[in-house]
């Protein structure tokens, strides 16, 4: 009987091994590069062969850098002192490229990774709030819109339209994406305007005949749109 409960004792234990590291080999996310890199599962993450975690399509590793519309979870370490229950907040990057983070407020992230920010929130939140705080933040999902662009007149839909991530979509993809032209449009003048909100020393104006392009067929002379594009469909001069 004393060997039975030896035998069933040691199984006991090596359950509790296998279930203890299945679940410890999560993603890692990334904390301050002077606290620990905290190995948890990453919320709508995909583990890969690799061990790493795919997001979106993203590799999660340091040299992501942050955009608008991607969502990063959010925790410090200390906290679970006094809540051991408080899990990680979702936070989303804004239109403006901020975050708004908790004791700190609205930060700019942008153009940031996961770990250069954890150093930046870890310096506000010990000059302020702690006496030591171990950030852990993680990218949680990446944001696949890369931009918009924005067409006007005579198309059938006009607004903005999204541009994906390695998306090489040109004027006259977005015209028809728009369905198509309108009954009076001038296919033949249409313009993409391209250009910071400075000066207008720094737009560039392109005129398309979509008329060469979409109904004759020669596409090479299209354009490969950018983000903030502005395309314009003028109405003809005279409609019959």
């Amino acid at each position: 009987m004393k060997t039975m409960r030896s035998y069933y004792f040691t199984l006991l234990i090596a359950f509790a091994a296998l279930v203890a590291g299945a679940q410890s080999s999560g993603p890692s996310i990334y904390g301050p590069s002077s606290g620990p890199v905290v190995p948890v599962p990453a919320v709508g993450s995909i583990g890969s062969p690799s061990g790493s975690a795919m997001l979106g399509g993203y590799m999660q590793d340091a040299t992501y850098k942050l955009r608008a519309g991607d969502v990063v979870s959010f925790q410090i370490r200390e906290d679970l002192v006094w809540n051991p229950s408080d899990s990680p907040k979702n936070l989303v990057v804004s239109d403006s490229g901020e975050l708004d983070v908790p004791y700190i407020g609205r930060v700019l992230v942008v153009d940031k990774t996961c770990p250069q920010l954890a150093d930046e929130l870890k310096s506000a939140l010990e000059k302020d709030y702690y006496n030591k705080a171990t950030v852990v933040l993680s990218l949680n999902l990446a944001n696949r819109v890369a931009g918009r662009v924005y067409i006007w007149g005579q198309v059938r839909t006009q607004g903005p339209q999204d541009m994906q991530l390695n998306e090489n979509l040109t004027a006259g993809q977005a015209i028809l994406r728009a369905g198509g032209f309108a009954d009076f449009a001038n296919k033949s003048r249409v313009k993409v305007v391209r250009g910071s909100a400075g000066s207008h020393a720094d737009k560039k104006t392109f005129d398309l005949d979509m008329v060469q392009i979409l109904e004759k067929g020669k596409t090479e002379e299209d354009i490969v749109l950018q983000p903030g594009d502005f395309i314009i469909v003028p109405s003809r001069l005279v409609n019959f």
